[in-house]
C-alpha cells in the first residue's frame, strides 16, 4: 500500500483531508480549507465528535469534533430543518454519526482498493468540554483541521499496524 517514504499514518491523514473536504462539499454544501497546526484545537467549548474504528490490516480510530452549534447546523442542512426545529440530541447524534461514517467510510474504502482489507465499527457519539483523546505509546497519532467558515473541525487519528 505505502512505499518505505509514506508512513501508513500519513496515508490515512491524506486521505482524511480529502474525504473530508468531498464529504462537506457533497452532502453539506460547504467548504473547508486546512487549518494551521497551531489553531488546532477546539477545547473550552461544548463539543460533538463522532467516534468510528476500523480493524483489519489497518486499525485505528478517527475521531471527528466539531462544536455543539456547528453540529446543530450541519445538522439541519443535512435534514433539511431549521434549527429551532431540532429538539434534543438525538438528530444532532445520528448526523454527526453518519458525517463521521461517511468520512471514515471513504477512507475505508480507499484503504481496501489498495489492498489493506478493514472494517469499520459502529460509531459512537461523545460529548463534552475540554475532550482529550491520548493514543498508548504503540499507537501513531495525527490531528488534522479544517475551517468552515467560522466553524473549526478536528479530526484525531489513531492509527497502529497489525502485526
Amino acid at each position: 500500500m505505502t512505499n518505505t517514504k509514506t508512513s501508513l499514518v500519513e496515508t490515512v491523514s491524506e486521505l482524511l483531508q480529502t474525504s473530508t473536504t468531498e464529504v462537506f462539499r457533497t452532502m453539506f454544501g460547504l467548504e473547508t480549507s486546512p487549518l494551521p497546526a497551531d489553531q488546532l484545537e477546539l477545547s473550552n467549548r461544548p463539543l460533538v465528535a463522532g467516534s468510528i474504528g476500523f480493524i483489519g490490516e489497518a486499525n485505528g480510530m478517527v475521531h471527528v469534533h466539531v462544536s455543539s452549534d456547528f453540529a446543530r447546523t450541519l445538522t439541519s442542512r443535512m435534514l433539511g430543518m431549521a434549527e429551532n426545529e431540532i429538539d434534543g440530541y438525538e438528530m444532532v447524534n445520528d448526523v454527526i454519526g453518519e458525517l463521521s461514517n461517511m468520512i471514515v467510510g471513504a477512507v475505508k474504502s480507499q484503504l481496501c482498493d489498495m489492498g489493506n482489507t478493514c472494517v469499520l465499527t459502529i460509531p459512537a457519539i461523545v460529548r463534552g468540554e475540554n475532550i482529550n483523546v491520548s493514543p498508548t505509546s504503540s499507537t501513531d497519532q495525527s490531528l488534522l483541521g479544517f475551517c468552515c467558515g467560522n466553524n473549526h473541525i478536528l479530526i484525531e487519528l489513531q492509527l497502529k499496524q497489525s502485526t
